[in-house]
């Protein structure tokens, strides 16, 4: 039978390994790494901004998301001058400073106690909060990863339901070991930001739709579609009754006030001395998501 065939068959023979490391292995200079293609075109845009902007700005912190969170992501922003923050698996492993003394025997203890839930304390704590029955809480702690030669600034957001006991939780860090839990907190949170703008220069003013195949075209064409995108944050901070940020309010109202106006021309009036108040914009403006009329 297959069965018995299988069992009488000879079992292949592991090698065994020696315990230790192996003959003549030396030690790896951590920051000495192999950038992948990505890593090292993102320095060379981080190089041409950091040239464009000049003295004008010192720009000291650069974000990303998790794709840089690995030790070839931050010593490629360290290699371009900046600071990185970013965030780290929520399953990685970090470690404490060994807190004990040396003992005067062999290579210092380096890595303490292993950073868990359990093993946070209220001297961690920096924040706590409690809202619609979620807790989330803010530690910040300064820990070793095996994977990085550096002591990393690991903030952790724990948020833990009260009702269901379930938690998640988020690791940010930088490798600038003075800068707070709150600072690292809003600076990553600019992340997303950054994401919406370009999300709206797609959306509504042509990032994605432009045909231009030469360099001073796409470069017009994508300035103007991110500059449109800031301008248009600023007026609609200034027009009442507009969303903040609803590109859609803005461009709905601006549209029913060019199509009312042509309207009120073509009738052979002229709309400036017709158009008195806003009120008939107000039955214009169909299409908007806000109720309330600019």
């Amino acid at each position: 039978m297959r069965g018995d065939v299988q069992k009488s068959a000879p079992k292949a023979v592991m090698p065994q390994k020696k315990p230790g490391r192996p003959k003549g292995s030396v030690n790896k200079n951590k920051k000495e790494v192999t950038l992948s293609p990505f890593q090292i075109q993102l320095q060379g845009c981080i190089r041409a901004a950091l040239t464009l902007i000049g003295l004008d700005v010192d720009v000291i912190y650069f974000v990303y998301d998790g794709a840089l969170g690995n030790n070839a992501g931050l010593q490629a922003i360290k290699q371009a001058g900046l600071h990185l923050i970013c965030k780290l698996r929520c399953d990685s492993t970090l470690y404490f400073p060994y807190p004990g003394e040396y003992s005067g025997k062999g290579k210092p203890r380096k890595y303490g106690e292993k950073l868990t839930l359990e093993t946070l304390t209220l001297e961690h704590l920096k924040e706590e909060l409690l809202e619609k029955g979620i807790r989330t809480r803010v530690y910040q702690v300064q820990v070793w990863h095996k994977n990085f030669p550096e002591l990393l600034n690991v903030v952790i957001i724990v948020k833990t339901n009260l009702t269901t006991g379930r938690t998640a939780k988020v690791l940010l860090f930088s490798d600038d070991l003075a800068l707070a839990s709150e600072t690292v907190i809003d600076y990553y949170s600019l992340r997303f930001q950054i994401e919406f703008n370009f999300r709206d220069a797609k959306q509504y003013w042509g990032l994605e739709d432009f045909m231009n195949i030469k360099e001073t075209q796409v470069g017009n064409a994508a300035n103007f579609s991110l500059f449109m995108v800031t301008f248009s944050q600023i007026l609609s901070t200034k027009m009442e009754g507009i969303n903040r940020g609803s590109m859609l309010d803005l461009k709905t109202i601006f549209r029913a006030r060019k199509y009312t106006r042509r309207i009120i021309n073509s009738l052979g009036k002229n709309a400036e001395d017709f158009l008195i108040d806003d009120s008939i914009f107000q039955a214009a403006e169909i299409g908007r998501i806000h109720a309330k009329a600019a």
